[in-house]
């Protein structure tokens, strides 16, 4: 019943609809007119590929028998954006599925598919982690747009853990970290491959790291937050004791310390409200961290789950961007395609339920969340201070001052948000605090 119930909370609810909407282009890349100033794409046309890597000899979590430990190859499907050379378009389509794993839909962006690479870079490296379920287009909006900044960017699929191939939880706790890094190890092989449209293109040893509700889970141990005793023992999640390798203090834990990874951003990450995390795991890590959440996370919790986790941070550059009444569907997902609005005989409720947030406009969340992580890996990926300037506000943009002179200038008076144009902030805070309690 235990792991029943953090299956049922990360599926969401049931819901009606009306009619599906009329099926359109199912843009991944709007911005909003009233967009905060970084969410812009950026200057460079960019392609786009599909590549397959296999992690051999992995424990099997979902066959593992009583008492035994089989292992099989994991291979993980990897979508790869990456800038492209002068004169490449700026369109493309993704054929993908919807949360209920059987519709296929087409969605329209701006990667342009087998594109040459360009000629410039090396390029720092993102790697995205979704959640449980998803997929590697669930944060593909946020893959376009590092894209056409100077970034490639990986996106995963992991295994039992997508759409059409979900499977037992526990898969999901042990691999998702242990998925990012080999992502990262396989990315970096790939750059140093002869003859790879990879070769020479990417910059591992500056890398950001993205992940969502279970991709934050494991974004939060690749960054050090080793789980605790407790976790590692909660029955019929994990076969006995498999959980230790994330446990707090372990040899494995440590051995995996990775120091091509320069800044995390861990949206609405889930396990803390279960007992999975404890202030001493948190102290564990000391990358660059960014939270996002929704102010009523009823997945992954917000006083109890996500505030808690950046109060515990004590130890790293710590930030934590709040949606206010937003839930955990908050800046990660991609617009809610248009076929995903009827009513799925499998599931019992529209899929749109997995996209959408009932209070805030997906689109802008999108943008605001492009805005801030072009910003924190724009400082400590790529090293530009002067994006620091974007970080640096009053915690409640409603605190923020509006002060302008007759042409229009900030005075010194002016304390409104950087890069949001008057009053657009609404509804958002961000707290942050350097390294120490």
């Amino acid at each position: 019943m235990f792991a029943m119930a953090f299956v049922m909370a990360l599926s969401g609810g049931a819901a009606l609809a009306q009619e599906p909407a009329p099926e359109g282009y199912n843009r991944i890349d709007l911005i909003r007119p009233d967009a905060p100033e970084l969410s812009a794409h950026g200057d460079l046309p960019i392609g786009v590929r599909t590549i397959e890597a296999t992690n051999p000899d992995q424990l099997d979590i979902v066959d593992m028998a009583a008492g035994g430990e089989p292992r099989y190859d994991r291979t993980l499907t990897l979508e790869v954006w990456y800038p492209a050379a002068e004169g490449t378009g700026d369109q493309g389509t993704y054929s993908t599925f919807l949360r209920d794993g059987e519709t296929e839909v087409t969605l329209t962006g701006r990667g342009v598919r087998d594109a040459e690479p360009a000629a410039g870079g090396p390029y720092p490296l993102v790697i995205i982690s979704h959640g449980y379920p998803g997929n590697r287009f669930l944060m593909s909006h946020l893959a376009e747009n590092l894209a056409t900044k100077g970034y490639v960017v990986a996106a995963i699929d992991h295994k039992d853990s997508t759409y059409n191939d979900q499977a037992a939880f526990g898969s999901t706790l042990i691999n998702r970290p242990l998925d990012q890094l080999f992502a990262l190890d396989e990315i970096e092989r790939l750059s140093g491959a002869d003859g790879d449209f990879l070769s020479g293109l990417v910059d591992t040893q500056n890398t950001g790291l993205i992940g969502y509700s279970m991709g934050g889970y494991g974004a939060v141990i690749t960054a050090g937050g080793g789980v605790t005793e407790a976790a590692v023992g909660y029955p019929n999640l994990t076969p006995p004791g498999t959980l230790a390798i994330h446990q707090a203090g372990s040899d494995e834990l440590t051995a995996r310390a990775d120091e091509r990874i320069k800044a995390v951003v861990a949206i609405a990450p889930w396990g803390r409200q279960r007992g999975f995390w404890d202030a001493a795991g948190m102290e564990g890590i000391t990358t660059p961290i960014f939270y996002m959440a929704g102010s009523v996370d009823d997945v992954s919790g917000y006083a109890d789950g996500v505030k808690a986790l950046y109060d515990e941070t004590v130890n790293a550059e710590r930030y934590l961007l709040t949606f206010e009444n937003a839930n955990h569907n908050a800046a990660a997902p991609i617009p809610a395609p248009a076929e995903s609005w009827a009513i799925s005989d499998k599931l019992g409720y529209a899929p749109f339920d997995h996209y959408a947030d009932p209070v805030w406009d997906t689109v802008r969340m999108n943008n605001i969340a492009q805005h801030f992580v072009t910003a924190f890996f724009g400082e400590h990926v790529k090293g530009d201070e002067a994006m620091g300037d974007y970080l640096d506000l009053v915690e409640n943009a409603s605190d923020g001052l509006i002060a302008r002179d007759d042409a229009g200038e900030p005075t010194q008076e002016h304390t409104y948000w950087k890069g949001f144009a008057d009053r657009t902030a609404a509804g958002l805070s961000l707290m942050q605090a350097a390294p120490g309690p």
